[in-house]
Parts: structure tokens; C-alpha cells; sequence
């Protein structure tokens, strides 16, 4: 399913959602190409924090085709961007539950850089300077190798309260589970993460 700007018949800003999702469950297929246009940015803004440049196209493309196949259960038609945004972020979550069934980084994939960032961020202690550092290139690479070992359910809701500040019932309604889960998961995967970047610094460390 791709977008075609020339069968548009009005500027995105001024779309009624309802209206568009009450002429595509009527029959007007064509019609979606509306509603595609018009979230596509903001899909492809959520998409891009969870999923790698290579596959993010593919993604984007699934997100729209899963609300395509199920529009007829969006019950409130005028919060539309809502319930496409929560179908974008659990099409994430399948996108990591699928590669993760059997993959495995191990730690000697980092490159000479990333053990030299760690070299010098297991040398050091406070937590604004941390912080910092993981802003830099080889820290976000470092922080992803420590995502990819985490369940795809402990890396969703990591990156959602903790690296987006999304409250936990914002959380919650994206993911359909309940707020008391998407805080206990926000925990523990906090402290898991925390776990796997010290546990690479010790065994850096040893190493050297």
C-alpha cells in the first residue's frame, strides 16, 4: 500500500478523520490514501524510535496496512491518530519480538570506538557526565547493543517511559496493558538495562 499525492481532493489539515473512515468502510478503498497522507509523518516520527534505518519503511508500510484491515473496529472515529498511533507502536513490538526469536549480539561486535567510549565511561561516576555521554555516538550505539537484550516487551516499555518520558498510562493505552504492568515492566527493564551496560564495563575491564 503506498500513497499517490495526486488522488488527493483536499489539504491533509482539513481531513475529517470520521468521515474518511465511514466512506473506506462503505467501500471507498481509495479514500485511505487521505488518512495516509496525512499521519504519515507523525507514524514515521514513532516508527523511527524504535526501529532501525533499514527496516523503517517497511514498518511504516505495515503500521497503515494493519489499520487498513482493521478500521472497522475503530470505534471513536475522531481519535483516529490515537488508535493509529497505538497500532504503530505494537507493530514495533512485533518487529522486535520477530528478530529477536533467534538473534544474539555478542559483546566482541562492538567496535574499537564503542570499548573506548567504555574504557572511559566506566571510569568515571557521576551521573550528569553519564548522561551526557551516552548522547555521543558510540554511547547510543553501546545503549543499543543493551537494548537487543532485552524481551521486546521490556525494550517497548523502556523506551517509552524511560527514554520518551511517556507516563505510564500513556504507556498503557499504546500498549494495551495495564498501568500497574507497563510500571513493574518500566522497573525491571530499567534495572536489567542497567545490569547490561555495567556487566559489559566489568568485563571490559577484565579484558584489559
Amino acid at each position: 500500500m503506498t500513497v499517490n499525492p495526486a488522488k488527493l481532493e483536499k489539504p491533509s489539515a482539513t481531513i475529517d478523520d470520521a468521515a474518511v473512515i465511514d466512506r473506506v468502510v462503505a467501500g471507498d478503498t481509495n479514500a485511505f490514501e487521505l488518512l495516509m497522507i496525512k499521519y504519515e509523518a507523525a507514524v514515521l516520527n514513532r516508527v523511527r524510535r524504535h526501529i532501525p534505518d533499514e527496516a523503517r519503511q517497511d514498518v511504516l508500510q505495515d503500521v497503515f496496512i494493519r489499520a487498513y484491515r482493521s478500521l472497522g473496529t475503530c470505534r471513536n472515529k475522531d481519535g483516529f491518530g490515537a488508535w493509529l498511533a497505538s497500532i504503530a507502536v505494537r507493530t514495533c513490538y512485533d518487529f522486535w519480538r520477530k528478530r529477536y526469536r533467534c538473534k544474539e549480539t555478542a559483546a566482541s561486535t562492538l567496535t574499537t570506538m564503542q570499548k573506548d567510549w567504555l574504557d572511559e565511561a566506566s571510569a568515571r561516576q557521576g551521573r550528569e557526565d553519564y548522561q551526557r555521554r551516552l548522547a555521543g555516538k558510540e554511547a547510543r550505539e553501546v545503549l543499543d547493543w543493551a537494548l537487543s537484550r532485552l524481551s521486546p516487551e521490556d525494550r517497548m516499555v523502556l523506551e517509552l517511559v524511560h527514554l520518551q518520558e511517556m507516563t505510564a498510562k500513556e504507556a498503557a493505552q499504546l500498549l494495551d496493558w495495564s498501568i500497574v504492568n507497563v510500571k513493574v515492566r518500566a522497573h525491571r527493564s530499567r534495572k536489567k538495562l542497567r545490569e547490561l551496560i555495567e556487566g559489559l564495563m566489568d568485563e571490559h575491564r577484565r579484558d584489559r
